[in-house]
């Protein structure tokens, strides 16, 4: 998946949402957004604008589709490492159940310790992929698991709780077991040294030898070796094990089967029935043919006001890229704001055309290019707790050539997260002064989801591969690219008179918000996200930082971009905005020339050279500055509950929404209700 997560900057100001997830003033002040706060999380919640006015049948569809969403929550978890499953069935037996003091440290950390592990679905940090370490003891936590009854515990056949926690502990307590979900590292085996349940027994050679060996470079439609599938090696002999209906985790996929017809049963019309029966026999199959023609299909249904993405998807989790977690997202459309995306899609073959790369790398026809603004009705798997704010899929470029691509921008989440963050004092802190401050107040409301649209609706879609050039040419940083030249498009047009004379914009200088927030943002404010003496990982936040640094470098000499010292602090200072939009345009056809011809050493020259490493003395001070702020960098959401409405005779009259579950408690229903997966799947 190409999607859009959330900047520290975004997440910090107050937004204003358009169109149809827009609140008054006295609205939001009736709706508590937020839920609770710990470690380094904060949970927010979403309101569902729009839903009540639907149709019935609407309702039901989105009620069914919700079901199939919640039904993959076991699979991700266990993607994202083989013991998870079993951790977090254990430390609930122990909350849930616990006879001994609830007031103690080490049940209190223990309690944050679980939360963490719900939010991440997994031991590891969701974001920045590393373990994190109890501050709880591990005899508090053996002797409470050694009190429970043996039924409440994930046992493995003949196991004793002595035993799992003989197995399990090292997992938890020991920093140097499986101590990244996801390892970057220039150098080392990628695959040997990350946590994901992706490989077993299988090294980076053998891996990328493996699939390689699979790949016709004359395919032009070549299907996405690997997506569904772990690769393991028995016997001396690497197979896949396929996830799909008799395969593994076929225990939840008959589940996502199970509502998925009934939600077809109900479809809003043919082409949308046609998208769901062909997921069913994708599920049912496991076939990657058979994934190619349900993307066609969902990519062609442009008259469903009901929309949804089920299913193996986003490739960040594997160090090599090519696998995906499991994720859902169900929406409608947002009829008046998408107008707005509309008319960007609309001029995609302006934008390509006047892109300033070079044009062997140009794409001479834009084709099914749609966007649109959603309200999300659910989110799932590797979209919840933590979210993105925009999506653009398909991810096969041959797809996206002949096909097109959708793009969303996920309107009523970007509301959310503003207004929980009303009058944080984030600006006031880290903005240089009330001049840039100004801007922000200004215009950073429709720069931000300007940006967001142009990445999603046009930036991952332009360009195009040379002939024979293989997709995955760019491996373990074929993601960071990917999200730069995205990012990179919509910086370089959201400064173009273009977009003033589409009335997108109202001032030839609202751009000039964008700019300053965005390296704000990558030169120093994200560095909230990282923990002391590390580097930077994920791809998303490498991105960012490449961008920014390499402006910040190529334009030194002009003093283009500055890092300066103000009462002792330091604070971005942005001396010349046109020319930071022409060095964006230098890089944007740098990083497409990377792209297009898969120049795997260009890449990984960038990336190491610009995306990594962290200025320790200026890291110390961005943490120390946003501490006194008791702010959390990373956001997440509880989910509404949907239930449905009866007569007498079992006939659906409603379906009904509401607001008022609390964190703990949606995790709990969820590992009561949707957790269909055995603790080991091997």
């Amino acid at each position: 998946m190409k999607k859009h997560l959330i900047s520290m900057t975004i997440a910090a100001t107050l937004l204003t949402s358009c169109g149809g997830s827009k609140t008054t003033t006295a609205d939001a002040e009736k709706f508590d957004y937020t839920v609770e706060q710990f470690a380094d999380l904060q949970i927010l919640r979403y309101k569902v604008p729009g839903f009540e006015e639907l149709t019935l049948k609407q309702k039901e569809l989105i009620y069914y589709l919700t079901q199939a969403a919640l039904e993959g929550r076991d699979i991700l978890f266990d993607q994202n490492g083989k013991y998870n499953l079993r951790i977090r069935r254990m430390l609930e037996a122990v909350y849930t159940n616990y006879q001994g003091d609830k007031t103690t440290s080490d049940f209190k950390n223990m309690e944050i310790y679980l939360k963490r592990v719900w939010f991440s679905n997994g031991i590891h940090h969701h974001y920045g992929s590393e373990k994190f370490v109890p501050n709880f003891s591990q005899d508090f936590l053996k002797q409470a698991v050694l009190a429970l009854d043996a039924k409440q515990l994930p046992l493995a056949e003949g196991q004793t709780a002595e035993q799992l926690c003989d197995e399990l502990f090292p997992v938890i307590f020991d920093p140097a077991i499986m101590p990244k979900r996801v390892n970057q590292a220039d150098g080392e085996d990628l695959v040997l040294t990350s946590a994901c349940n992706y490989y077993d027994g299988v090294t980076q050679q053998e891996a990328e030898a493996f699939y390689g060996a699979m790949k016709d470079p004359k395919d032009e439609t070549p299907i996405s070796y690997g997506l569904n599938s772990r690769l393991v090696k028995e016997n001396g002999k690497l197979q896949e094990k396929v996830w799909k209906v008799g395969g593994l985790y076929t225990q939840a996929i008959e589940k996502i089967v199970y509502w998925l017809k009934k939600a077809e049963a109900v479809a809003e019309n043919d082409a949308q029935k046609a998208v769901i029966a062909q997921l069913i026999q994708f599920y049912e199959t496991g076939s990657l043919k058979d994934f190619d023609e349900y993307a066609i299909l969902w990519v062609k249904d442009l008259d469903s006001r009901i929309d949804f993405v089920n299913g193996f998807t986003e490739s960040y989790g594997d160090p090599l890229g090519m696998k995906a977690s499991w994720e859902s997202l169900v929406n409608f459309k947002d009829l008046e704001a998408t107008r707005r995306t509309e008319i960007i899609s609309s001029n995609a073959q302006w934008f390509e055309d006047h892109s300033p790369v070079d044009k062997s790398f140009k794409k001479d026809e834009v084709k099914g290019v749609s966007a649109k603004v959603i309200t999300a009705a659910i989110l799932a798997g590797d979209l919840y707790p933590s979210t993105a704010i925009g999506i653009n899929l398909p991810n096969a470029n041959w797809i996206r050539a002949h096909h097109g691509s959708k793009s969303v921008t996920i309107g009523n989440i970007t509301d959310a997260y503003n207004k929980a963050a009303h009058g944080n004092g984030f600006n006031e802190e880290f903005v240089y002064s009330d001049t840039e401050r100004q801007l922000i107040d200004a215009y950073s409301d429709l720069t931000d989801e300007l940006h967001t649209d142009l990445h999603e609706c046009l930036g991952h879609g332009s360009g195009k591969l040379l002939p024979g050039v293989d997709p995955d040419a760019l491996k373990a940083y074929g993601s960071t690219i990917e999200e730069a030249r995205a990012d990179l498009f919509g910086l370089y047009y959201v400064a173009d008179p273009k977009l003033v004379e589409l009335k997108l914009l109202s001032s030839p200088e609202a751009y000039k918000a964008q700019y300053y927030t965005y390296l704000m943002n990558g030169l120093m404010t994200q560095l909230v996200r990282i923990e002391p003496g590390n580097n930077v990982e994920e791809a998303h936040m490498r991105n960012r930082q490449l961008i920014a640094r390499w402006v910040y470098e190529k334009g030194a000499a002009d003093k283009v971009v500055e890092l300066v010292k103000k009462d002792g602090k330091t604070y971005v200072v942005i001396n010349d905005y046109p020319k930071v939009r022409e060095l964006f345009g230098e890089l944007l056809a740098e990083i497409q020339r990377i792209k297009s011809t898969g120049d795997f050493e260009g890449a990984r020259s960038l990336v190491e050279n610009y995306a990594v490493k962290v200025d320790p003395t200026l890291h110390a001070e961005i943490l120390e500055r946003y501490k006194k702020l008791n702010l959390a960098p990373y956001k997440g959401f509880v989910n509404p509950k949907y239930e449905l409405v009866t007569d007498e005779n079992g006939n659906i009259t409603d379906v009904t929404v509401s607001y008022d579950e609390g964190y703990a408690e949606q995790m709990l229903r969820y590992s009561t209700e949707n957790s269909p997966l055995p603790s080991v799947n091997n």
